[in-house]
């Protein structure tokens, strides 16, 4: 079962493939999105992260959340559900 990791404060330079590279350590990650408007195409600064194990989704947040990904300190939590 995999596991949605939300990730907040990302620096507007953060692509897809850098936020993978940063949570590839940890595990397979099964998909990485930085999320971007849909006018501009910029990114908002947040992004998700699925990975394919709750162990390693888990020992992620751990480890990033509160660290550096292109020169921000970010927030990485488990996502909610959208209600």
């Amino acid at each position: 079962m995999s596991t949605n990791i939300f990730v907040g404060n990302l620096s507007f330079s953060t692509t897809n493939d850098s936020l993978r590279s940063a949570f590839e350590s940890f595990g397979e990650v099964t998909s990485a999105n930085v999320i971007t408007d849909r006018d501009t195409g910029r990114s908002r600064g947040f992004g998700f992260v699925e990975m394919a194990s709750a162990e390693a989704a888990n020992t992620a947040i751990e480890e990033l959340d509160g660290s550096e990904i292109d020169g921000r300190r970010v927030n990485v939590n488990e996502a909610r559900q959208r209600r």
